[in-house]
C-alpha cells in the first residue's frame, strides 16, 4: 500500500520537475525583445605615418561599456537567431603623436549585427557579424568617422528571461583595430 502511494505521488512530482527543466533548457528560444549592457576592456592598436603630422602611435587599453537592444526570432528550437543594435563607448586611449606622448583618442559608435547561436540547456554559444558607425576624436589631429565591419563570439547562461553573457568582439576600423572583451547581462521581455 505504501509503495503505491509513493508511485502515485512520484508521477506528478516528476512531471513538475520535467516541465521546470524543459523551461530552463529552452529559455531564450522564444521570440522577443531583449535589452542589456556590458562592461569590459577595449584594446586599441594604431600606428600610422601622417604626412602633415608625423608618426601617430596608440597601443593602449581602457575600460569600455556597451548598451544593446535586440530581437530574438525564435524560429528553430535549440538555435537562436537574432538582430541586435548597440551603442559602444570604447574609452580613452593614450598614445604618441609626432613624438609627443600623453595624447588622447576617444572612440564611440553605433552597431547593428546579426547573431546566430546554439543552446545546450541553459548554456549557449553565439557568433555575431555586423557593422559599426564610429566617431573618433584625436588630440591635435581632430575628428574622424566611418562605417566598418565587426565580428564577435560569446557564451551565455540563461535562466528564464535573464541572461549573463561574456563576449569578444573585433572592430576593424579604417586605420586601427579595437578588441573588446566584455561581461554583461540581458533581460528578455
Amino acid at each position: 500500500m505504501t509503495r503505491s502511494i509513493y508511485s502515485i505521488l512520484a508521477v506528478p512530482f516528476l512531471a513538475v520537475v520535467l516541465i521546470a527543466t524543459a523551461e530552463v533548457a529552452f529559455a531564450g528560444s522564444d521570440s522577443g525583445v531583449y535589452i542589456g549592457g556590458s562592461v569590459g576592456s577595449s584594446q586599441l592598436d594604431y600606428d600610422d605615418e601622417l604626412a602633415d603630422i608625423g608618426e601617430v602611435e596608440f597601443d593602449d587599453d581602457d575600460a569600455g561599456y556597451k548598451i544593446f537592444v535586440g530581437y530574438n526570432l525564435g524560429l528553430i528550437p535549440l538555435v537562436d537567431l537574432a538582430v541586435e543594435g548597440a551603442y559602444v563607448d570604447f574609452g580613452n586611449f593614450s598614445g604618441r603623436i609626432a613624438g609627443a606622448s600623453g595624447r588622447d583618442l576617444d572612440v564611440t559608435g553605433w552597431t547593428g549585427a546579426g547573431l546566430a547561436g546554439f543552446k545546450l540547456g541553459p548554456i549557449g554559444v553565439f557568433g555575431k557579424v555586423g557593422a559599426i558607425n564610429w566617431d573618433s576624436d584625436i588630440d591635435v589631429i581632430g575628428d574622424d568617422d566611418g562605417t566598418d565591419p565587426f565580428y564577435g563570439v560569446g557564451a551565455r547562461f540563461t535562466l528564464f528571461s535573464f541572461q549573463v553573457r561574456a563576449e569578444y568582439e573585433r572592430y576593424d576600423l579604417d586605420d586601427f583595430d579595437i578588441d573588446y572583451f566584455s561581461v554583461g547581462a540581458a533581460f528578455t521581455f
